[in-house]
């Protein structure tokens, strides 16, 4: 068998240079950068735009890993330059040598080696991207999916939620949901939160009642407000709240939890990382929904473990955004029965794929389905063009 003893001979770092906020140009009037409450938003020079505090400075970053005989995986995430300077300064040499087959022991010794700087953010999104990676040429080598390494397929379609501004619109795209951005928080007081209720009334209205609406608040709420927001939505039969609070702030979920009453499910986890910090929102804060975004929680090994304790406890996980790394994943839990898309056309008006022009023929769902498809690995390839730039090993940064 081509894999046996094939080890990992070199891995590389990338960032992406141009474009805007991401993989897209997401600057001017895209929705994503405009229309979304934020914790900034209670500063007036920074409420217009994500722009205006930085959410384009880091940069896409980008993780390929090459064994022995030349096949190579990849994997994508966020961090930049410094994710990128990690990579190859100091999480490479836990990777490099070893057997193909010890993701697992990667993982570990990455992860225990960076305790004392890392856990979280920049550096998880780091050893995110090189497990994506590793995932990716394992299944190359096996000639297998992610998925059937995973253990194979509970479904064989998966069935689409769009996130951006227009629902309705996503509606006669054939998707079954849509989670529209939290415009106006509590910097904006009463009338800002009558606006966003009637902005959910008039959604409903289009809409109809069998279809899937929630909000996506993006870190921006405190429970005071997230509450009331709460009430009011619940009689427009919305279906969950979507991170309202700073991801450390364990004890606004718990008590914003204890105060729905089953009536609207509140879901989290988009800025969480690690089987630890998804402990708490399991065990602690009881969240209905967990989400974690596999480029950024430890990766497909860590999302595996998060998604077993969830299991565990009953809860529902539908990752955060992730694209086909994440339908990889949900296509082989029961407990995963819907998927996001995130709409990144700035009018999110059509589907486009969400890391474009980073992958090659990136898959999209049509009329909001989409089945895996059976190609090794994630079954994609990179688009290596001069938009990646390399860093290498010992460039200061």
């Amino acid at each position: 068998m081509a894999l046996m003893g094939r080890k990992i001979a070199a891995v590389r770092a990338y960032v992406v240079e141009g474009g805007g906020a991401d993989y897209h140009d997401q600057s001017g009037d895209h929705w994503i950068v405009r229309q979304v409450a934020t914790p900034m938003s209670v500063f007036p020079e920074y409420k217009a735009t994500r722009l205006s505090f930085g959410i384009n400075a880091l940069k896409s970053l980008v993780v390929e890993a090459e064994a022995d005989d030349g096949t190579v995986g990849f994997g994508i995430s966020t961090g930049g330059y410094p994710a990128a300077w990690l990579v190859m300064n100091h999480l490479e040499q836990f990777v490099v040598g070893k057997d193909a087959c010890e993701i697992e022991a990667a993982w570990e010794q990455m992860y225990r080696a960076s305790l004392y700087y890392g856990r979280k953010g920049i550096v998880m999104n780091a050893i995110s991207a090189i497990d994506l990676a590793l995932w990716d040429l394992l299944g190359k080598l096996r000639g297998e999916p992610v998925y059937a390494m995973l253990g194979g397929k509970v479904r064989e379609e998966l069935v689409f939620y769009a996130t951006g501004p227009r629902p309705d619109l996503a509606k006669e795209m054939g998707f079954i949901g849509g989670k529209m951005p939290l415009v106006y928080g509590p910097a904006d007081g009463t009338e800002g939160l009558k606006k966003s209720v009637e902005a959910a009334a008039a959604m409903r209205e289009k809409c109809g009642d069998g279809f899937l609406l929630m909000w996506d608040c993006w870190m921006a709420l405190d429970l005071n407000y997230a509450r009331r927001l709460m009430r009011e939505v619940s009689e427009l039969k919305f279906h969950w709240l979507e991170e309202c609070f700073n991801p450390d702030d364990y004890w606004s979920y718990r008590d914003l939890k204890k105060a729905s009453d089953g009536q609207v499910m509140v879901t989290g986890g988009e800025h969480e990382a690690t089987r630890y910090g998804f402990r708490m929102l399991i065990e602690d804060c009881d969240l209905d929904v967990i989400q974690p975004d596999v480029g950024w929680c430890g990766g497909m090994t860590e999302l595996v473990k998060i998604g077993n304790m969830a299991e565990a406890h009953g809860k529902l996980i539908i990752p955060h955004g992730s694209g086909p790394y994440s339908y990889h994943y949900v296509t082989t839990k029961l407990n995963s029965p819907i998927t996001e898309c995130l709409m990144m056309a700035p009018a999110a008006d059509h589907v486009i794929p969400q890391y474009y022009p980073l992958i090659k023929d990136e898959p999209v769902p049509v009329n909001g389905r989409l089945r895996v498809g059976d190609k090794p690995g994630f079954g994609v390839e990179l688009n290596k063009d001069k938009r990646l730039i390399e860093v290498k090993k010992g460039v200061r940064l």
